[in-house]
């Protein structure tokens, strides 16, 4: 966290098609916030940008003087300074429940991720690796109308966000056993909270 100048205006610089970037966008969407989002794949990043992010990643978040540089840093900033509506659960053991889901999702499965940006076969054994970790969690995406819960969360915001970008990872759920997974995305992708957290890029990952 850093502290820089006052912006007027909650601004996230993001990327078009970055899963963690995205997730942070489909909470704006899922809470009606006006913000200026900046994709920094079209226009060269503000003068003070580097002061925001010294690494230079996205997604950053400034709000006033405050600036968030992590995903769920933020999606949880968001969550609380915007309480309605909630992406957690009220109670203690549900919000322990679906921050544990969070957690999993993140460091097993988004953990896999930074393995395609690697040679042909770290791509392929990550490719198998994901896959066999999503087929094989099916049940659970059956036994309640969201990831572990009753109510839309930020595990499903996280998920979500992974399982659009399947495509882009040369990843196709399909047979009996993909069947929970599949009825989840329908259901997730059908949002329309989520269709207008997409970028045009992220739209053409599942064109066609």
């Amino acid at each position: 966290m850093a502290t820089v100048n006052r912006r007027s205006v909650m601004t996230l610089f993001t990327s078009p098609d970055s899963p963690d970037c995205h997730r942070t966008r489909i909470v704006l969407a899922e809470k009606e916030l006006t913000a200026e989002i900046i994709d920094l794949s079209e226009q060269e990043p503000p003068e003070d940008f580097h002061d925001l992010s010294p690494e230079g990643t996205v997604p950053v978040l400034a709000d006033r003087d405050l600036v968030l540089t992590n995903a769920r840093v933020i999606m949880e900033y968001l969550d609380e300074r915007f309480p309605h509506p909630p992406l957690m659960p009220v109670d203690p053991v549900s919000r322990a429940k679906v921050r544990t889901a969070l957690y999993r999702i993140e460091k097993d499965w988004y953990g896999l991720l930074p393995e395609f940006e690697r040679g042909e076969k770290t791509v392929a054994r990550a490719r198998k690796q994901l896959k066999e970790e999503l087929l094989s969690a099916a049940p659970i995406f059956s036994a309640m109308p969201f990831f572990m819960s009753e109510e839309f969360s930020l595990a499903d915001v996280t998920l979500a966000a992974l399982l659009w970008y399947l495509p882009k990872y040369g990843i196709e759920l399909s047979g009996p056993g993909a069947k929970p997974i599949l009825d989840y995305m329908d259901r997730v992708f059908s949002r329309p909270t989520f269709q207008a957290s997409l970028t045009e890029v992220e739209r053409e990952m599942r064109e066609g």
